[in-house]
């Protein structure tokens, strides 16, 4: 039966759970739907940060362990209870309208799947009925859509922190949001059990505009400069990924930013992503000095051996590399200047 040929009558459940997870998860994953009753009258939505490319063994992994059906989710596939949906491969999981939409917006949080534009539609189409979940992962993605599961009126569970394999996203899910539950891997099964079999208070909700908004650029609408400013505010900061400028998004927490394209990173995933441009720049000014070098030995070589003209192009080519050699080593100085420099910890100054 689908979740809209249910009884009118019938009092809302918390029966939509949002599960997300990265390094460290599947673990806990396995444990939580093996320990759920196989007769559980609830939809479950599974988002880890799965490779872009290539078959994803999730489904496979999962299936040995569940007591309930998994599959992976399909585009414009309704939604039914009992039934576990696990993210397709380069594709946001989004819930639209009693639906599963799988989008093809930018990436956030540099991975597509990404937790957060599951739990922001989750939130946006049933509010009060969602349990947004948060297990082991690397930086915070999950942290802003738990905050908006809260802001709907839904409930929030988090790994204890201590029992995850990778500390990170369990944490910054605590600092984000108020968590109304904490357990381990262990306890995350019984738990969501007797969550989803509890009628909801009050199932009326508005989810805001932004929100709204946020889900359509996962699905995959044109943003555009007119729309991300209803939500943020131009920054001094460029997008790693298309080079154009980062937008603060408005009262977020943790902290966020937007490009004009759609491309959207927490604080934390953005400093990640800059950190591992820095080292590609030192790798590459290591590679540059290096090729000064060998070029110098031979335009050293072709001079002692009477070839005037190959000397002058070599030497030529030398100092076309010690210019670029140099402007990298400006740029790698620049950035280590930026990060010694007092309050170059606002971003996670401002997450907490």
């Amino acid at each position: 039966m689908k979740l809209e040929d249910q009884p009118m009558t019938a009092p809302a459940m918390r029966n939509i759970i949002a599960i997300g997870g990265s390094a460290g998860s599947s673990t806990p994953l396995r444990q939580l739907l093996s320990d759920l009753p196989a007769d559980l009258p609830a939809s479950i939505f599974v988002s880890t940060h799965i490779p872009a490319h290539g078959p994803s063994f999730l489904v496979d992994v999962l299936s040995g362990s569940a007591t309930m059906p998994v599959t992976c989710a399909v585009d414009d596939q309704p939604i039914e209870p009992n039934r576990v949906y696990v993210a397709a491969p380069d594709r946001h999981l989004l819930l639209i309208d009693n639906t599963i939409r799988l989008g093809t917006g930018p990436q956030e949080n540099m991975v597509r799947p990404a937790i957060d534009p599951l739990f922001r539609s989750a939130a946006c189409s049933f509010g009060p009925r969602v349990i947004g979940v948060v297990l082991s992962g690397m930086l915070n993605d999950g942290a802003a859509g738990l905050h908006a599961i809260k802001a709907c009126g839904g409930t929030a569970v988090v790994q204890h922190p201590i029992d995850a394999d990778a500390d990170q996203m369990p944490l910054a899910a605590l600092e984000a949001t108020e968590v109304d539950h904490v357990a381990p891997a262990s306890g995350l099964g019984a738990l969501l059990a007797t969550l989803a079999q509890t009628e909801v208070a009050d199932a009326t909700f508005s989810p805001p505009p932004d929100l709204w908004l946020e889900v359509e650029i996962a699905a995959g609408a044109r943003l555009g400069s007119d729309r991300l400013r209803r939500i943020a505010e131009p920054s001094v900061l460029t997008c790693p990924d298309c080079h154009g400028v980062l937008s603060e998004v408005k009262n977020s927490r943790p902290l966020r930013f937007r490009c004009q394209i759609g491309h959207g990173y927490t604080a934390a995933s953005l400093a990640a992503e800059i950190g591992a441009i820095d080292e590609a720049v030192r790798v590459a000014m290591r590679m540059m000095e290096e090729r000064v070098s060998l070029v110098d030995h031979m335009a050293a070589d072709a001079r002692a051996t009477g070839r005037s003209a190959v000397a002058e192009l070599y030497e030529a080519r030398a100092e076309e590399y010690r210019r670029y050699a140099k402007t990298l080593r400006d740029a790698a100085v620049t950035s280590l200047r930026l990060s010694q420099a007092p309050g170059s910890e606002a971003f996670d100054d401002r997450e907490s």
